[in-house]
Formats: structure tokens, C-alpha cells, sequence
């Protein structure tokens, strides 16, 4: 397959954002058990003081979830997941930044979306509730279509298999009526991957500029940093810069961190140095 031109920018709701440089989403869990912050901002004044740190920090999208998609997390009903958004959801929003809702639940993108979120980022890039690509189209919000696996394989071609997952999202996309302008691709560091397949992704991250889409990259304090520097989950945030300094040289639109300025930083360093001059 030919590499599709790369896109210029990532559109929404009638606005959008350059992919000049890269872009950093910060993240906001309202939840108990994420495997990074969980607890830290199921209050909502204390979920609406990080989003307003982050915007401070250069935080170009902020992305709230109240569902942890960690391994062996226990799912949560639609109910449950409401509770926790709605008290924050409409603060965040009226931050001004963009706002990303991570869920993969049609109903809860609907809802998020009535109240002002901008873009729906799915996990199971639109292959797990069939209502959801039609939920974006009507509330032409942006989509960000992570790939996903129940379990990881050593033995896949996890890059044949990610393109057809890919593939198969983008497809419903276009069903829906979702231009590629609105369409954002992630190959899912962690999710169903050993971490040889995690390494390698990144490495080879430029493979996936051949669907023509903004690529995002979240690879935060993530347990491949902690197998190779022996470090617990607080203690990640140097890795995640590394890993994600090198996604952006290799092609990533956006990274999505759970520490922002360090990430702002890096991201307009990368852009002066692929552009060779100030940034």
C-alpha cells in the first residue's frame, strides 16, 4: 500500500487543530482504578483544577474518562460511568481548550458531546457498540480509533493486524459519514500487545502514515518504560518522554500524557528540529 499524504489538520465541530507540530493531550481519569492515577480526581473541583493546570501547562486537547481500560480493570456500567463524568464533564469543557471523551460507549459520547466535548476517543475504534460512529457524525466531533486486542499474540504480525483493524474502523467511518479530516488513528501501545510488539510500534511508527490519518501515541508511564528502567508507575515520566519524543520524530500527531509541560516542551523542541529553525 502507498503512503497517503500526511493530513494537515485534525477537524471538529467546525473547528480543528494544526498538526504544524505535535499536539499533547493531557488526561483527566475520574475514576478509582486507573492504573496511573486512579482516586486522584474522582472529586470534581479536584478533575477541573488538573484540566486547568494542564490547559496552563500547553495542553492542546484534554481527554476525561471515567472508565479504566488497565488489564484486568472490571467494567463499569453506563450508569456508573455517567455518574462520575456528569458533576466534571461540564466544567472541563467550559475551560475553553478542546475536549476529548474517553469512553467506548455510544451513550455516553452522546451525552458528553450534547454537553460540548469536541472529539470521542474510543478504544475500540468504533468496532465495539455499533451506535457510536453514528454518534460522532451526528455531534461532528473528531474520532480517535484506538486498536485493540483481548490478549496479546508473540506469534501475530501485529502490524497486518493493526492495519486491519484500522482498515475495518476507517470503513465504518466512512459509513457514517466521518471525513478523513475527522479521523485520528492509534495503535494502541499496551493494549493486547507483548512488549516487543509495543517496542517495535513505536519504532516503526511511520508504517501507519500509509491510511492517510493523524496518528496519536499514548504510551504514559506504561509498563514497557517500567521493564526496561525497573521504575513504579509514578516514577515513568522520563521514559514516557523518551517514548513518546521518539513517536513524534517518527510521525505522531498527538501523544496523549499524563504530564503535560515536560511533553509541550519536547514537542515544540521536536519541531524546530525537523523544521531546523525556531518552532
Amino acid at each position: 500500500m502507498a503512503t497517503a499524504s500526511a493530513p494537515s489538520e485534525f477537524r471538529f465541530r467546525g473547528t480543528g487543530l494544526s498538526l504544524k507540530r505535535p499536539l499533547v493531550m493531557g488526561i483527566v481519569n475520574v475514576t478509582p482504578d486507573s492504573f496511573s492515577d486512579g482516586g486522584r480526581f474522582l472529586d470534581p473541583d479536584d478533575a477541573v483544577a488538573s484540566a486547568r493546570k494542564m490547559i496552563a501547562h500547553g495542553a492542546d486537547v484534554v481527554d476525561v474518562g471515567a472508565e479504566s481500560t488497565r488489564p484486568g480493570a472490571t467494567p463499569v456500567s453506563f450508569d456508573e460511568e455517567w455518574r462520575r463524568l456528569e458533576p466534571a464533564i461540564g466544567d472541563v469543557i467550559a475551560l475553553g481548550t478542546p475536549v476529548s471523551i474517553d469512553t467506548y460507549k455510544a451513550e455516553i459520547a452522546r451525552r458528553a458531546c450534547a454537553r460540548g466535548a469536541a472529539i470521542v476517543n474510543d478504544v475500540w475504534g468504533l468496532q465495539h457498540d455499533p451506535a457510536m460512529a453514528d454518534v460522532v457524525a451526528e455531534a461532528q466531533a473528531g474520532i480517535i480509533m484506538m486498536h485493540n486486542r483481548e490478549k496479546a499474540d508473540p506469534q501475530a504480525d501485529i502490524f497486518a493486524d493493526i492495519d486491519r483493524f484500522f482498515e475495518r474502523s476507517m470503513e465504518i467511518a466512512e459509513r457514517a459519514n466521518i471525513p478523513a479530516e475527522r479521523q485520528m488513528l492509534d495503535p494502541g501501545i499496551g493494549f493486547g500487545k507483548t512488549l516487543e510488539q509495543n517496542f517495535s510500534i513505536i519504532n516503526r511508527l511511520e508504517h501507519f502514515a500509509r491510511h492517510g490519518r493523524a496518528l496519536m501515541v499514548g504510551a504514559s508511564r506504561k509498563r514497557m518504560i517500567g521493564a526496561v528502567l525497573s521504575v513504579e508507575t509514578d516514577d515513568r515520566l522520563y521514559g514516557s518522554l523518551a517514548l513518546h519524543t521518539i513517536a513524534m520524530m517518527k510521525g505522531a500527531s498527538m501523544v496523549r500524557v499524563h504530564n503535560v509541560q515536560p511533553h509541550a516542551d519536547a514537542a515544540r523542541i521536536v519541531t524546530a528540529t525537523l523544521q531546523e529553525g525556531l518552532a
